[in-house]
């Protein structure tokens, strides 16, 4: 048997600077609250000291990084909260609830900030489809997104799939939300005034979820090791929708003076960080959590993650008010605690008939109130791969060209791409999902970027997730420029600027030196593209220990980016062709195969390096998009990603209904994911001012053909029938999940 400690995931050093910091041993309660605080996933010790690295700043942020979202001012009195979490391990584990609490979760995190939850966006990873645990995990998690969203009321508008084997053991499921309210609304996590009571609402408080942030999301998955896995939480939709209702209409009363979700370390967290932001101290009573089931100890109760709770911070003035509200929403509320003037963190179990009167008795915990969030910071060993430098060297460029060379019919080559879980439809997916719930989505699931209008402006919110694991792992740095460039890109394609940005970074085991590698180096590259676009960082998430079997997933962080459009007079214009509109590509193509859908996953080819980041190229091509789309002079865009121009080209006509004819040159251009290129569809009366605009921004820009017929035809490249490309597209994930799928 290893020791307690150990046992909670703690190493010898953290328990002797627990002991020194008490000048004891800790008792059994302080012990479990520890590690469950001083866990990566709740402390970020690996992590914090790498984090300050990125701009957070700008004058229309209102709240940055550390709060439960990021606020954002989009005018007229108005703020945006943005949040993006993680539920990797979760999920693993059981994949539907764990799916299900993640977006419970978020929706906590944004209400508590008084802001009224409007859009989900969920970006997955998981193993290739081939395998039948995969397909459970994909099944499972798709179906607990569905089930909480649609039930809790909040629409899912948008997010992203992708399938790799580095996922196949870890898959990640990425959550976020966006939330809408008035500056004066706005509240933060803080218990003011001695005096003040802490009133615990929603639901009771049992025993899942127990050690979810120090044993489950701080340690990876080893063969056997299920014992070690405690239980996910189960999640109650409706409990969460009656208990958004609930707490803002406290807030808008002006009844609540502070307010935290009850996630990750349950009570211990939501009590002691709420006092130690407002430089106070708080005393707890367990006797008062209301629990459901019997013999709970102190320890299950203050570390249990049980679902649909949070915590507010009441003046005891008003309290017979706010249990009054509490009981029209048939919300449950008790008051658990009260601030003090103590500086101390103390726990008892019935000692007091009043919260805070100490009556002489012994306290389960008593430490110092900032200790349980000053948890250690550390700064681990960092190794460049040893493979790395091989790796790299192995551009697929040679091997395809002469597979390849030019006049290759690459049409069976398109048709492959077009089948790919990663590229092919994801409507299986988003169908499942109420994405026009509140009627405020203009553009829903399935577009570059989702778009919401502002009811009674004439403003929108844009809406994007992004990322790609596989250019992280050939080059983190530029991996982590291009996931940014490629957010900013998407959100320019309905018309946008960006506003904010959130991060949730997906990694393997920071006890790895090569791990710890790869995090700082795409932390300095997503840094570095977020002060070059001038986009603040006003939230995120670290999830480390994603490895499965000794084996970690490749770098992967997600990007989840709000744009603003300041005039929505219409839709914007769709991914799609038209028939008779003129096909023209912005941006230049390079001989950038590295990394590439075609080359690892059709050819097997995964080495090289990944296409350039040049990011002063991308701001102008952004710049240059949104005003087009603005003004009103495209009638199609669409951003090339995955697949290159040749997929972006086969998506717009798939989407459109419509073929096209133009002349993009061979297997390079037709593939090649360089960076910062757009395809659009332009009328023809309107093509001579868009190429001189576009060369007056100083980006390249060619007229490459003409949407129109039934073939999909590159001149030298390929040809395929519209039919063909859509049943290839279509039936991607739907072939493989076995479910049949209707043409047209």
């Amino acid at each position: 048997m290893e020791p307690p400690h150990r046992q909670l995931g703690m190493t010898d050093d953290e328990l002797a600077t627990v002991v020194e910091l008490l000048g004891r041993d800790p008792t059994d309660l302080e012990l479990a609250m520890f590690a469950v605080m001083w866990s990566e996933h709740c402390s970020y010790k690996s992590s914090r000291a790498h984090l300050r690295r990125f701009p957070t700043q700008a004058p229309w942020v209102l709240v940055g990084p550390g709060e439960g979202a990021g606020v954002v001012d989009v005018g007229d009195g108005l703020a945006v909260a943005l949040r993006i979490e993680s539920h990797n391990h979760p999920s693993a584990v059981e994949p539907y609830q764990g799916a299900a609490t993640g977006v419970g979760g978020i929706i906590r995190d944004v209400f508590s900030m008084g802001a009224r939850p409007i859009a989900l966006m969920d970006p997955l990873r998981f193993g290739p489809l081939d395998d039948a645990r995969t397909r459970y995990l994909f099944e499972g998690v798709v179906s607990g997104i569905s089930g909480y969203g649609n039930a809790v009321g909040v629409p899912t508008v948008g997010g992203e799939v992708a399938f790799d084997e580095c996922y196949r053991g870890n898959p990640l499921v990425n959550v976020l939300c966006l939330g809408l309210l008035p500056h004066d609304r706005l509240v933060l996590a803080r218990a003011r005034g001695a005096g003040s009571l802490a009133v615990l609402l929603g639901s009771s408080t049992g025993r899942d979820g127990i050690g979810g942030a120090s044993v489950l999301a701080s340690a990876g998955f080893e063969e056997g090791a299920e014992e070690k896995r405690p239980s996910v939480q189960v999640g109650d939709p409706l409990e969460e929708k009656k208990l958004i209702e609930a707490c803002l209409a406290l807030l808008d009363a002006g009844l609540a003076v502070g307010a935290q979700d009850l996630g990750a370390a349950g009570l211990s967290c939501a009590a002691s960080e709420t006092a130690a932001k407002a430089g106070a101290g708080m005393d707890v009573d367990v006797a008062r959590v209301r629990r459901r089931e019997p013999g709970m100890s102190a320890v299950e109760v203050m570390t249990s993650e049980s679902q649909e709770r949070m915590l507010v911070i009441v003046q005891p003035g008003d309290l017979d008010e706010v249990l009054g509200l509490c009981a029209r929403w048939e919300i449950d509320a008790a008051v658990v605690g009260q601030v003090t003037d103590s500086g101390r963190f103390r726990v008892y179990d019935g000692a007091f008939d009043d919260p805070g009167a100490n009556g002489g008795d012994v306290a389960l915990a008593d430490v110092p109130v900032e200790s349980l969030g000053a948890g250690p910071l550390y700064d681990r060993p960092r190794t460049r791969p040893e493979g790395q430098d091989a790796l790299q060297a192995a551009d697929p460029a040679p091997t395809l060209a002469a597979r390849f060379p030019d006049g290759a019919d690459l049409s069976v080559e398109l048709l492959a791409l077009l089948a790919t879980p990663t590229i092919g439809d994801k409507s299986w997916v988003w169908r499942q999902y109420d994405h026009q719930l509140f009627l405020n989505t203009v553009v829903g699931p399935g577009a570059d970027a989702a778009v919401l209008r502002l009811k009674e402006t004439d403003r929108a919110l844009a809406l994007t997730t992004d990322g790609k694991g596989r250019f992280c792992r050939l080059d983190p740095r530029r991996g982590g420029r291009l996931a940014v460039l490629e957010a900013a890109r998407n959100v320019a394609c309905v018309g946008a600027r960006p506003l904010a940005l959130v991060n949730c970074l997906n990694f393997g085991n920071p006890e790895h030196p090569e791990v710890m590698w790869q995090f700082t180096e795409v932390v300095e590259g997503m840094s570095e593209a977020c002060a070059e676009l001038e986009i603040p960082v006003v939230g995120g998430n670290v999830s480390f220990y994603n490895e499965s079997l000794g084996r970690d997933i490749d770098p992967t962080p997600v990007v989840g980016l709000l744009g603003l459009t300041e005039e929505l007079d219409d839709r914007p214009p769709p991914a799609a062709l038209a028939a008779g509109t003129r096909v023209v590509v912005l941006g230049e193509t390079a001989s950038e195969l590295g990394g590439s859908e075609w080359a690892a996953v059709v050819h097997g080819l995964d080495g090289g390096l990944p296409p350039r980041a040049d990011v002063v190229t991308g701001r102008a091509l952004h710049e240059l998009v949104r005003t087009l789309v603005a003004g009103g002079l495209v009638d199609g865009a669409h951003d090339c990603a995955d697949g290159g121009v040749a997929v972006a080209l086969a998506e717009m006509a798939i989407a459109g209904g419509c073929g096209f004819e133009v002349t993009i040159g061979g297997a390079v251009e037709c593939f090649s994911e360089s960076a910062s290129r757009v395809v659009l569809a332009i009328d023809a009366a309107l093509l001579d001012d868009v190429l001189e605009r576009a060369a007056a921004a100083g980006v390249p820009a060619a007229d490459v053909g003409v949407a129109g017929g039934e073939r999909l035809v590159a001149r030298g490249a390929f040809d395929v029938a519209l039919v063909d490309a859509i049943a290839a597209w279509r039936d991607a994930i739907p072939a493989v999940v076995g479910v049949e799928v209707a043409a047209g």
